[in-house]
């Protein structure tokens, strides 16, 4: 008995080899996305940790001192300061993030819950010296030891933050590699896909070859990056399911690109927030200590002129959480800045705000200027023999906002120009000393990643001082909003 000889279609074999190229292509894909989803939840299980420890930092190094100098100078009482709570509300925060650290972040937390039982220790002698009516020196000893332990749980604070920072450091290069690993599988996957496409022509007949010579151009094309490249629709019925399979992979790849890629500037962006976040604790209590100089000198306007910038400094600073404010308020936010420092630095320091009230209205992404201003006085004008004068100016030219911050300083070298302009070029963000934990580096990858522009700052400096100077689009509040509801979209 002869056996039945059973022959495929042309569409029969294309179908098939094109289910062979989807599933070889989704696979890798599908793997580091569930791999990209893991690093993402953990990082960002890291940042809320970090987050919420550092919201305890306030609480320990001011809060809990504070109220036990107000028990110990007889303004208020130990039931009525809530010290206790306090220091039990920080004991329950510390001890829900241990739970959720790693093993190797662990003992920086567990080292402050244990010195908050130290702390709460001396609490407990305040107390009890209270009730038994000891000499208020005493007690003033003793709550000089509870700041002292406080500064210890605040270190520990800060060194368990400085691991978490480092953990992600770690993700981010594990990530990174995993890309690499990622885009070598899927080159593979493609060359054999090309390899199976021409064998798959060699047994086709004349009729369909024109069709399939444009889908091996449009696959190179893909593999190559060309990710926008499409098959036009064809007259040969087989290949016509082909190359709709083709053309939806192709709208896959290039939304799953999109989105990789967005990912990634939102990782830069979350980053970036972390590092805005850290306020400079010495500003706070250089102005906290000039605020109570003046306090005791009697000098009652600069107490309140003080106080209000100090108010404007950090409620702008924080804005509600926004990241795009009016230049009005962030002219403000310079100005409350200039006005603290130049109490501590009146001898030295004099200042320039020439910004028109009337590009007040448009929109800018806050804390911009004042690191550049920051940076300007501890490198430039401080340093140098005799003070100086910082020049802010604004103004609009064609469309675009350019903003100059200038000091008389003691200005830069040629190799320190060309370093910055070297690190600013790499656009890795740096913490450096003195500029607030935000500095020109870190200013500059702001203005190119939100601003979505190749250049940032650009920085001119000698021996007569430096200017700093950057150019960024004018935006409305509705731009602005209308943006923010097309990237959430």
């Amino acid at each position: 008995m002869a056996k039945v000889r059973t022959e495929k279609s042309i569409i029969g074999k294309i179908d098939g080899m094109s289910r062979k190229l989807v599933l070889m292509l989704v696979i890798p894909i599908f793997i580091s996305l569930v791999l990209m989803l893991g690093y993402a939840i953990r990082y960002h299980s890291s940042i809320a940790r970090m987050e919420t420890i550092a919201s305890l930092k306030t609480e320990v190094a001011e809060g809990i001192p504070g109220s036990v100098w107000d028990v110990v100078s007889g303004r208020d009482t130990i039931v009525g300061s809530r010290v206790y709570q306090r220091i039990h509300s920080v004991y329950d925060t510390i001890d829900d993030v241990t739970g959720k650290t790693d093993e190797e972040n662990r003992l920086s937390l567990i080292v402050a819950y244990r010195t908050m039982q130290t702390l709460e220790n001396y609490v407990d002698q305040i107390r009890d010296n209270i009730e038994e009516q000891i000499p208020v020196v005493q007690n003033e000893a003793v709550l000089s030891e509870i700041r002292d332990v406080a500064k210890l749980v605040d270190s520990m604070l800060n060194e368990y933050i400085a691991q978490e920072i480092a953990s992600t450091a770690r993700m981010s290069i594990s990530l990174r590699a995993m890309i690499i690993i990622t885009a070598i599988a899927e080159a593979v996957v493609v060359i054999v896909a090309l390899i199976m496409q021409k064998r798959s022509m060699n047994e086709t007949a004349v009729f369909v070859k024109q069709p399939i010579d444009r889908l091996e151009e449009v696959t190179a094309m893909l593999a190559e990056g060309t990710l926008d490249a499409r098959l036009t629709d064809t007259d040969v019925t087989e290949l016509r399911n082909l190359t709709i399979q083709v053309n939806t992979m192709a709208d896959r790849l290039e939304a799953m690109m999109e989105k990789s890629l967005q990912d990634g500037r939102n990782l830069r962006k979350a980053e970036l927030r972390t590092l805005q976040a850290q306020i400079n604790p010495h500003f706070l209590y250089n102005t906290l200590d000039a605020i109570v100089w003046k306090a005791e000198a009697g000098d009652k306007d600069e107490v309140i002129q003080l106080t209000s910038a100090l108010s404007d400094f950090f409620r702008i600073s924080l804005s509600s959480g926004a990241d795009w404010i009016p230049i009005s308020q962030e002219r403000k936010h310079i100005e409350g800045y200039l006005k603290i420092q130049q109490t501590r630095y009146r001898d030295i320091m004099n200042y320039e705000i020439d910004i028109p009230e009337d590009i007040g209205q448009f929109y800018i992404l806050k804390l911009l200027l004042q690191p550049l201003v920051e940076n300007a006085l501890y490198h430039g004008i401080k340093i140098k023999r005799g003070g100086g004068t910082i020049r802010v100016s604004g103004r609009v030219e064609e469309g675009f906002l350019v903003f100059s911050v200038k000091d008389t300083g003691c200005g830069m070298t040629a190799e320190q120009l060309k370093d910055l302009n070297e690190r600013m070029k790499k656009g890795q963000p740096s913490v450096s000393a003195g500029s607030g934990g935000f500095g020109l580096v870190n200013v500059n990858l702001r203005i190119r990643l939100y601003y979505n522009q190749s250049e940032g700052l650009q920085i001119e400096s000698g021996p007569g001082g430096t200017e700093v100077r950057f150019r960024v689009p004018c935006r409305t509040r509705e731009e602005i909003e209308l943006r923010d509801e097309s990237v959430s979209g």
